[in-house]
């Protein structure tokens, strides 16, 4: 790859998610929903999603949560998905515990780890249903133990403000009574406002498309926290000979579905196997519907394609540099620990072809909701140390102050804060 190829490969879609034109636009109707709220987001619904709903409708009533129903396989699938990912993100809150240290004679020092106080949860609708998003982001708030939790989703594509039935059967199963059918960027506004029927919260996770991801980016401006960023979804596959072509094509079409602007990228140093993948990909192609096999091929086209490497060295230089949502190695195990020992960048790491995405993204409980975009050089997915905080915590007694006094007064004076030097020569005698 020449410099602007690789370039563009990089920094797939953040000029898509920061276009000019659709900030000015997200930021007035964030304006919008500061003003006028619930008559806001109805006016939104309206134009954007074509349903019409009236602000005493917004909430979804506790009658449509209690009645919701799936299929058996579907209800058993999610209580499966909701048990490991408990079991995941019990055992990270086992770890994220108090602690203290006497670092000095009379003085201990050390972290407070408590939840946040509120939080929203976005999943997002229209493209698919998404009950996998709800849960991914419900059950770690919840093990964290946020106190207030609201859930928005916009209703289902088409009809009359239906939400989609498994998205409330998930927040029925996990006790999320709050949730809200919203158009997305506007949800998110009024999560981060507080309107007349939707609570203000503190910090708003959960993916969408580019407008809810400003949104998202926005809001921040306002005192509301936020990821970044979730979306659009992508993933990178390193691989060697030892992959078997037809499974590495139909691990490469999982985030390859989800939309034109997703991304997909196989990196690899034989030829032979990228040939062989690429038939294979063509041939499955055939087997999807057409919107599907249409997103898919954006995303192995314009949007990702295959790399030849010189080396497996290469390749997780490369990814690391990419810094996958979602991240499959496939290779031998004479150079597995190698490759995964050199990687540093990726939100998720998925080992072998009995790992492939879709199992991440449903049931694994390792977290599916991830930074995507190059986002994962500084971040990480949606766990419960992502609705967590730590609060420093420390105690000196009359030794260790007077040990430290003339430090913190040299430091006071030299940065001239004299009321700073005073309180510690008191303290003196």
């Amino acid at each position: 790859m020449d410099s602007d190829a690789r370039s563009m490969l990089m920094n797939r879609g953040l000029n898509d998610i920061f276009e000019p034109g659709l900030r000015a636009s997200i930021g007035e109707l964030i304006e919008d929903v500061r003003a006028r709220g619930d008559a806001a987001i109805c006016d939104a619904l309206a134009i954007f999603d074509r349903i019409d709903v009236d602000p005493e409708g917004l909430r979804v009533t506790d009658d449509e949560l209690d009645s919701a129903v799936v299929s058996e396989d579907v209800d058993r699938s999610i209580d499966d998905a909701v048990a490991h990912l408990r079991a995941f993100n019990e055992a990270q809150m086992e770890r994220s515990t108090n602690w203290s240290i006497e670092s000095e004679p009379g003085l201990t020092v050390g972290e407070r780890v408590t939840p946040i106080s509120s939080a929203g949860l976005f999943t997002p609708s229209g493209k698919a249903s998404y009950p996998s998003v709800a849960y991914q982001l419900a059950v770690p708030a919840i093990v964290a133990g946020v106190p207030e939790l609201a859930l928005v989703v916009p209703p289902v594509p088409g009809g009359s403000g239906e939400v989609d039935a498994a998205v409330l059967v998930v927040c029925r199963k996990l006790g999320v009574r709050n949730v809200f059918r919203v158009n997305g960027p506007a949800g998110v506004a009024a999560l981060g406002f507080g309107t007349e029927s939707i609570p203000r919260v503190r910090k708003v996770v959960g993916p969408g498309s580019p407008a809810v991801t400003i949104a998202q980016v926005e809001m921040q401006r306002y005192g509301m926290a936020t990821m970044m960023l979730l979306g659009p979804t992508e993933s990178l596959v390193i691989a060697d000979d030892s992959a078997d072509p037809t499974l590495l094509a139909a691990d490469l079409l999982i985030e390859a579905e989800h939309g034109v602007d997703s991304s997909v990228v196989l990196l690899t140093p034989s030829s032979a196997l990228a040939d062989a993948v690429d038939l294979e990909v063509d041939r499955q192609l055939e087997l999807l519907p057409r919107a599907r096999a249409e997103a898919a091929r954006a995303s192995l086209g314009p949007n990702g394609g295959c790399v030849l490497v010189d080396d497996l060295n290469i390749a997780v230089s490369v990814a690391n540099e990419f810094a996958a949502e979602h991240l499959q190695v496939v290779v031998t195990k004479l150079e597995l620990d190698d490759v995964l020992n050199g990687l540093v960048n990726a939100g998720e790491i998925l080992v072998g072809q009995h790992t492939p995405f879709s199992a991440g993204n449903f049931v694994i409980g390792c977290p599916a909701s991830l930074p995507t975009s190059g986002f994962a050089h500084v971040s990480s997915g949606i766990t419960t140390d992502t609705f967590l905080k730590r609060t420093a915590v420390a105690h000196a007694d009359a030794r260790a102050a007077a040990r430290m006094a003339p430090s913190v007064i040299a430091l006071a004076e030299h940065e001239g804060f004299p009321a700073h030097a005073a309180a510690m020569r008191m303290r003196q005698g």
